[in-house]
């Protein structure tokens, strides 16, 4: 089980701003604000940025509780420019795998998943 997870960026003004609009419908909010930048959804924060070298290739997943809310997380995304791949269904990992795909501010592929039927 992965506790937490940390990501340099080469603007962290422009990654907070980011994150904080398109992780809000996942109820993720900023609750540290030191040379680390934390986000909470409940509980312990769990997702962090710092100042430094980005790396280009990471790739990684935020859970939604639904359908709407992968839309909503993506559509914020479209309105910053970030949009990478549209929500759709990949039956190829399994029936209701649900994901949509945006690029952060350092180029960085983030996705938005729901691995439940349509409501």
């Amino acid at each position: 089980m992965i506790d937490h997870i940390e990501m340099r960026t080469g603007d962290l003004a422009a990654c907070v701003k980011f994150y904080a609009t398109v992780l809000a419908p996942l109820g993720y909010r900023q609750t540290v604000d030191g040379k680390a930048k934390g986000f909470a959804a409940a509980g312990a924060p769990d997702f962090f940025l710092v100042s430094g070298e980005p790396i280009d290739l990471a790739h990684y997943a935020f859970r939604a509780g639904d359908r709407a809310t992968v839309r909503t997380c993506c559509e914020l995304g479209r309105g910053v420019n970030a949009l990478e791949r549209a929500p759709a269904l990949a039956p190829n990992v399994h029936p209701n795998y649900y994901a949509g795909y945006l690029r952060d501010p350092d180029g960085r592929l983030v996705e938005f998943t729901c691995h439940e039927a349509e409501a």
